[in-house]
């Protein structure tokens, strides 16, 4: 398949990433139907995609008429086989579970066209952990976007060792088609490129907190006031979810088993909370 010819996409999972995957797509030209196993979660896209374009006219960032194409492209499936019907791309954006993931893409391959390429936004978990779910592993990558989706600039097009060459030549032009840039990289390894340097920082950060040596607010001034980072650790995982840093850390303990890879106490206390950020209104900072 050419990138003219990929011209409808499925997003499997209509959270805070998969809902903005499914509008930036969307208002880059591509036909999306946007499906996830809640329908309150359903509903709830709908809702912040109507309240987004919303903002974006009101703010003079689109106008009237690009903000209605936008709209007029983007559906809401009622299951999983209306949204794969006639896709040229599905991309999952579920929980990360991956068991989850692996019965999503058996579902993908069983309800997807024989032409339909696969794409995995885990920001965890490579891609040839699912590929063998389905019988097309040539036509599965991963496809990181970065949260705020509809913002940040940067996609990672991790190509496993199944991923056929043609498979990862149409993600990158994919994502070039919908205003990002592009990494590509050409083996897989967990992480990718972007939260392995991220986690770096993080287990330094978690250390100093943990162990008493600082407090998570002095941690984020040193990142932010003297490194120049625009948002320190501790905010941005207010940001992204303490709940998804939780499960990512967890899934790498569990596969290494090393007390190093350990979710660390600061992390663990707020999740067994349930303070997960600006998502539930308190994480390591409160949010009115």
């Amino acid at each position: 398949m050419k990138i003219d010819e990929l011209k409808r996409v499925c997003v499997v999972g209509a959270g805070l990433m998969g809902r903005q995957i499914a509008l930036n797509a969307a208002h880059h030209g591509f036909a999306v139907r946007l499906w996830d196993a809640s329908a309150e979660q359903v509903r709830a896209a709908e809702r912040w995609t109507d309240e987004y374009i919303a903002g974006r006219i009101e703010k003079g960032r689109w106008t009237k008429e690009e903000a209605a194409t936008a709209r007029a492209r983007l559906g809401f499936a009622a299951n999983l086989a209306e949204a794969a019907a006639e896709t040229d791309l599905a991309i999952e954006a579920v929980v990360e579970d991956l068991g989850v993931k692996r019965k999503v893409f058996a579902e993908l391959d069983r309800l997807c066209p024989p032409r339909a390429i696969f794409a995995t936004n885990s920001s965890t978990f490579v891609s040839s952990l699912v590929a063998d779910a389905t019988k097309r592993p040539a036509q599965v990558a991963n496809l990181h976007y970065f949260n705020p989706a509809m913002v940040m600039e940067v996609v990672e097009v991790v190509q496993g060792p199944h991923t056929s060459a043609e498979t990862a030549s149409l993600l990158v032009e994919f994502a070039q088609r919908v205003g990002k840039r592009p990494i590509l990289m050409k083996k897989e390894i967990e992480g990718f490129i972007a939260n392995r340097l991220l986690r770096a920082l993080g287990r330094e950060a978690t250390f100093l907190v943990d162990e008493g040596y600082a407090s998570f607010e002095e941690v984020d001034l040193a990142a932010e006031k003297a490194l120049g980072h625009p948002l320190g650790p501790f905010r941005l995982m207010d940001l992204t979810g303490i709940d998804l840093a939780f499960m990512i850390r967890s899934a790498i303990y569990a596969s290494s088993g090393r007390e190093e890879d350990r979710p660390p106490r600061c992390i663990e206390e707020r999740y067994r909370a349930g303070h997960y950020g600006r998502k539930t209104g308190r994480g390591f900072y409160r949010y009115e």
